[in-house]
């Protein structure tokens, strides 16, 4: 069932009541942006004061567990509203993200409160992804730039925003071979294919079928293939994933690392950036203007080696993946 006339009443609608959400929106028209070619993806960085909200959050347990989780009905505005969405899995809420990096960006959130984690739920992405195609959507892992790693949710933004998703493939459904070439195949799978493109962006997979059960299938293989760190409960990553004239597409972004040395850093080095899905897409967030006067093509390249997994994992993992 596609949603997409019902998701852009819904914007219409929450629009016109919302003050502090259309403030936000129509500062979107007056942020800065600048372009930096990294790996041959010209990568956006944007001014996006708004988003401290998110890159500054406090994701430990203790303040987690001092505040109220503002993904659950109960604490939201009264003046959001949503559109209920049943999964395999879950049932979610399509709302209207008040805070956002796209022109139309939403959340979806599981209507009960339970932890950030992606096992299990692929299927419903994919669902989520059918049922909204004018969308991408988007998954933060509990220590991956989400900022509410105690309540499961997705994100969502307007298709033709992020660089990757717009280099990678045609609106036919189609891999772009300039970008992902048979040498970067890792494997056929039931209905689908699985590539390497660390060459864009480090640490990265691309998977794309038709097949439901074989997209899941494949996902859950490298799922389980994953190291889960010490006190926590799943691999990290960030998932993007579209839908297209038929066809899954879903980058997988394998981390090592939460935050780049930089967020901590003192003084002068010191930089806001909390990469999250929507910058490893193409799009990196600096709510700090002086973050973003210094933020160059080089530096994005450093943060993305920073945080992903090495080229040595990479290459132990596709192997295991050809075996399987």
């Amino acid at each position: 069932m596609k949603l997409n006339k019902e998701v852009a009443q819904l914007f219409a609608e929450q629009l016109s009541v919302w003050e502090q959400a259309r403030g936000n929106y129509d500062a979107l028209n007056h942020i800065k942006v600048k372009e930096e070619l990294v790996n041959g993806v010209p990568f956006k960085v944007q001014f996006n004061p708004a988003r401290i909200v998110s890159s500054a959050a406090k994701v430990d347990a203790k303040s987690i567990k001092e505040r109220k989780c503002f993904l659950c009905c109960a604490n939201r505005p009264a003046v959001q509203k949503g559109i209920d969405f049943t999964g395999e899995a879950a049932t979610y809420e399509i709302l209207l993200n008040p805070f956002p990096i796209f022109p139309r960006h939403l959340t979806l959130p599981d209507k009960i409160h339970t932890r950030q984690q992606i096992g299990g739920r692929y299927a419903d992405m994919l669902e989520l992804a059918s049922a909204i195609d004018d969308f991408v959507l988007f998954y933060n892992g509990p220590k991956c730039g989400a900022s509410a790693p105690d309540h499961m949710h997705f994100q969502a933004g307007n298709k033709g925003f992020l660089p990757l998703e717009r280099l990678l493939c045609n609106a036919a459904g189609e891999i772009n071979e300039k970008f992902v070439g048979k040498q970067s195949k890792v494997n056929d799978f039931n209905g689908g294919e699985l590539y390497t493109v660390e060459h864009l962006v480090p640490g990265t997979l691309l998977l794309t079928g038709r097949d439901k059960a074989g997209m899941v299938a494949e996902f859950e293989k490298i799922y389980s293939l994953l190291p889960v760190k010490e006190g926590e409960w799943e691999p990290m990553m960030n998932i993007v994933t579209w839908f297209a004239s038929g066809v899954w597409f879903s980058l997988i972004f394998i981390r090592e690392k939460h935050r780049p040395a930089c967020y901590f850093a003192e003084g002068e080095d010191n930089m806001l950036l909390s990469p999250a899905s929507v910058d490893l897409g193409g799009v990196f967030i600096t709510p700090l203007e002086k973050d973003f006067g210094r933020l160059d093509g080089v530096m994005v390249e450093s943060v993305l080696k920073e945080i992903a997994v090495s080229g040595e994992f990479m290459r132990k993992l596709d192997e295991k993946l050809k075996d399987q």
